[in-house]
């Protein structure tokens, strides 16, 4: 070790003359170690929600979904339907007539999303097993909890809902209400909880529902619903099915989740970023207080200055040793912080300290997800941010001639 990192060690551990310096070289520590510590904690917690949020997208959004590139609905038999059941990758094909709805339940209405589904999409999604009260059937409506409650839906109420959709081709003005909808009357059979934005507005029904109520063919879909076989690249089977698909006579697209809800994966990153730049802030004020332990440390030192330039050592050799000094404080706070934020969010993980509440039906406690990623960009920014304030304040810092 040169002789610089000796006399940085000894300033920083040494355990007699303990000076105002040295506290509050150990509280600047302390601030960027709980900094670093804070940074990881709510960037895991962050992470957890966001995954909890896309798996929650992901059992009502399939890994894939086929749209017609124009218009809103398509035929089977427009395409090789037949090979897309049976492409290698693809595990389970579900066909989707979505429509938006007038739905009445007694003196209660609410305009929603029907969404007709055939036998195949409970195992696509899962979402059989996200039902809260009731039973998923699609012989009846299966809604979603908000939009249950709001219009005050019961299993012991025996009464139908009825579905009311425009007729094709036809307008309201003028015509009275058998003319201008055609009308539908289903059971409610069950509720279910996923994510807000879908509970309030979505009702699953059976397709030929829906195709009865809006003269669709036998074939004739408004989407496709795609499950992937287990190892399979998402990215890989969307590009490939896009060549299949978007060159035919009826041109289709296709979507991966992301493409199913830019607006939220775009809110997801920018948040992200978001949360780097008001903790980076964050850290950037508690390198405040080693700026000033350093600028306190070099006025105590004078004299050990003066006794170091007497035995020859040079002015850059001895705020070389200030600089270690700082840069073995940021260094030891960060590492200190990592070890930290990871034992902090694996309790958290194993054993679910901080709760949510027992309001919530997905999760009791705070999901917590660390990614590797998160340990690098915090220990780069945490020490660029303080290695900085370091350098500038031992070159603003005067020392004995």
């Amino acid at each position: 070790m040169r002789l610089e990192g000796i006399i940085a060690v000894r300033y920083l551990f040494a355990t007699r003359q303990r000076s105002v310096a040295n506290t509050i070289s150990w509280i600047s520590l302390v601030g960027l170690l709980v900094s670093t510590a804070a940074l990881i904690v709510v960037l895991s917690v962050y992470n957890g929600i966001g995954n909890l949020t896309k798996s929650l997208f992901g059992t009502f959004d399939p890994e894939l979904l086929i749209e017609p590139a124009e218009g809103k609905t398509f035929h089977t038999a427009d395409f090789d339907y037949a090979a897309l059941c049976a492409d290698p990758d693809v595990a389970v094909v579900s066909q989707l007539a979505s429509e938006t709805a007038w739905l009445t339940y007694g003196q209660e209405q609410a305009i929603v999303t029907l969404r007709g589904v055939d036998s195949a999409y409970a195992a696509l999604t899962g979402l059989d097993t996200l039902v809260h009260d009731g039973i998923y059937s699609t012989e009846g409506l299966v809604v979603g909890g908000e939009l249950w409650y709001r219009l005050g839906m019961g299993l012991l109420r025996n009464t139908p809902a009825a579905v009311h959709i425009p007729r094709r081709g036809t307008s309201t003005m003028g015509f009275t209400m058998d003319q201008a909808f055609r009308t539908a009357y289903a059971m409610p059979m069950g509720n279910f909880f996923i994510q807000q934005d879908i509970d309030q507005r979505y009702v699953v029904t059976d397709i030929e529902l829906v195709r009865s109520l809006m003269d669709y063919a036998p074939d004739e879909c408004t989407a496709l619903a795609i499950a992937l076989r287990p190892g399979a690249k998402v990215a890989k089977v969307k590009q490939r099915l896009a060549a299949r698909l978007g060159s035919g006579a009826t041109r289709l697209t296709v979507k991966d989740r992301y493409d199913q809800q830019p607006l939220y994966f775009k809110i997801f990153r920018t948040e992200r970023l978001g949360i780097y730049l008001v903790l980076s802030l964050i850290v950037l004020i508690s390198t405040l207080s080693l700026a000033a332990s350093l600028s306190l440390l070099i006025i105590n030192k004078r004299q050990d200055i003066f006794t170091l330039r007497s035995m020859g050592l040079t002015r850059r050799r001895v705020r070389h040793a200030f600089r270690a000094e700082g840069i073995l404080i940021c260094s030891v706070a960060v590492l200190a912080g990592l070890m930290l934020g990871f034992v902090v969010c694996l309790l958290q993980q194993q054993f679910g300290i901080v709760r949510m509440g027992d309001g919530n039906f997905v999760v009791s406690a705070f999901p917590v997800a660390m990614r590797a990623v998160d340990f690098l960009y915090t220990f780069l920014i945490v020490m660029s941010i303080s290695s900085l304030t370091v350098l500038l304040t031992v070159r603003r810092a005067r020392l004995a001639a």
